[in-house]
């Protein structure tokens, strides 16, 4: 059952959509104040936060702007005002919707739980970090990072690294690498892969020239070793 969190100092609304949300087999929860809200979402897990504007203590842009320093969580934004510029900036700030009020709950509804499935739509095509011992590559974002630190790399050597670890442990020939980077401008003859492959071991081998993370297999291709320090 998907967990909602309302932001909403309008009492009498808050509880009638508690009951509506609960009638349709969602759990929503009511907080009046933007700081309980705050509160309440650092303290438990939600998948996703309704918001008004209008709030009593600090209104519902600056809720926003402090909900997005530690939470991704998708943000809806009611609002009472039709200016067009309220709704540029909350999505500016990090929310993912809006709804002008009065509006129909079954609207209100509708659209949390299109962006629910948008959110499940972008977990199953999300790509794991890739961790191998203090290496970590991030497909996603599209950075390694090695002891914590994020590596100076291009994107040309990143989808390199990348290809390679996914193969981790499994020679790659110069040809199945080279498949792999097809939206490159390569030949058949491609040198470049040789050389950016010396310019990543500067960056992740701790002696590149006796490299233990992307190891040569003469007359084949590259193996990237699962066991890393």
């Amino acid at each position: 059952m998907p967990r909602l969190l309302l932001i909403e100092d309008d009492i009498r609304q808050g509880k009638m959509l508690e009951e509506f949300f609960g009638s349709s087999g969602v759990s929503l929860f009511l907080c009046v104040t933007g700081a309980d809200g705050i509160a309440k979402l650092k303290r438990d897990d939600f998948d996703a936060l309704i918001l008004d504007i209008g709030l009593s203590d600090m209104d519902g842009f600056e809720v926003c702007r402090r909900v997005r320093t530690f939470s991704g969580i998708p943000i809806l934004m009611l609002t009472a005002r039709g200016e067009e510029t309220d709704r540029i900036i909350g999505l500016e700030l990090g929310a993912d919707d809006y709804l002008p009020k009065p509006f129909n709950p079954r609207e209100l509804l509708a659209r949390i739980k299109a962006i629910l499935r948008r959110g499940r739509v972008i977990d199953e095509n999300r790509e794991s970090v890739m961790k191998f011992g203090g290496l970590e590559i991030s497909p996603d974002e599209r950075v390694a990072r090695l002891q914590g630190g994020r590596l100076d790399l291009t994107g040309f050597q990143f989808d390199i690294l990348h290809a390679l670890a996914k193969t981790a442990g499994r020679v790659m020939s110069r040809d199945a690498l080279m498949d792999e980077l097809a939206g490159h401008e390569l030949d058949g003859y491609d040198r470049r892969i040789d050389v950016h492959i010396s310019r990543i071991r500067a960056k992740i081998e701790h002696d590149p020239k006796q490299p233990e993370r992307i190891l040569t297999v003469r007359g084949v291709g590259y193996v990237f070793s699962r066991v890393q320090k």
